[in-house]
């Protein structure tokens, strides 16, 4: 329990920080408020029903297609996913056939593709 705590606040601080840091965007606000009258937001909102479907795995690899052509658009869209995904419960998780580690590993995988590798390795370092 302590650990999923643990890398629940790891992801939630580095897509914070990201956020920030690539695109002065507040997490505090609505994810669907960050990306208003922007085409993102479209594909955000999809990507999250998705998710409430208990179609995880269906929607992550929607975000690895997304993700293919490096477009930093589409990095504020897996951001924003993740972060969402990453509020969802252990046990929505498992019931969906997916886990947190999963979660922390595919970002990992995913934020080199953009060449931030050694941000996600300062953050989603083993505990």
């Amino acid at each position: 329990m302590f650990e999923e705590d643990y890398i629940m606040r790891q992801i939630r601080e580095m897509v914070r920080m990201l956020l920030k840091l690539l695109f002065q965007m507040d997490l505090e606000e609505d994810s669907e408020e960050l990306l208003r009258g922007t085409k993102e937001n479209e594909v955000l909102r999809e990507l999250l029903e998705m998710v409430d479907d208990g179609r995880i795995n269906e929607a992550e690899n929607r975000v690895y297609e997304l993700c293919e052509d490096g477009e930093m658009a589409n990095l504020k869209v897996m951001l924003l996913f993740y972060d969402y995904l990453n509020g969802k419960s252990d046990e929505y998780l498992e019931e969906c056939e997916f886990s947190r580690e999963e979660l922390k590993e595919d970002m990992r995988d995913l934020l080199a593709g953009f060449g931030l590798s050694d941000m996600a390795e300062a953050f989603l370092r083993k505990a």
